[in-house]
């Protein structure tokens, strides 16, 4: 009798939108998880070519200061100087582009959010409690 109840009716309705529910979250915590790792593998990508960046630069700068200063030994502490006051310059601006490009950098899990508003708006179109579909 209560097997009755059970597959039909209000309670079965209720028990089929719960699924849904669970299912449509699923779904969205697999595609944050999926964010998640994109992102650290993102992140490690950038990580390891600016070290290498960084260690060539840093390389190239200190070769080619010895090379002027051996060039120009006559003049060896102004060529030091400049070349000190040009890396001191690259670092500054090198800086203010990675403060700029953090400011405009698009939010982590955008995707997900968007995702879940959408959801979100759909349940309360569908139920009633929000705006219609239009």
């Amino acid at each position: 009798m209560t097997t009755a109840h059970n597959s039909g009716g209000v309670w079965g309705a209720v028990q089929q939108k719960a699924t849904t529910v669970l299912e449509v979250l699923q779904t969205r915590l697999d595609l944050l998880g999926n964010e998640v790792e994109v992102a650290r593998l993102t992140i490690t990508r950038q990580l390891m070519l600016t070290q290498a960046v960084l260690f060539c630069v840093a390389l190239g700068l200190v070769l080619t200061t010895v090379a002027f200063i051996v060039v120009f030994w006559e003049q060896r502490i102004v060529v030091a100087a400049l070349s000190a006051g040009l890396a001191w310059a690259l670092a500054l601006y090198a800086y203010l582009r990675l403060r700029s490009s953090a400011k405009h950098a698009a939010p982590l899990f955008n995707a997900s959010l968007a995702e879940l508003r959408e959801d979100l708006r759909q349940l309360k179109a569908a139920t009633g409690h929000g705006p219609t579909p239009g």
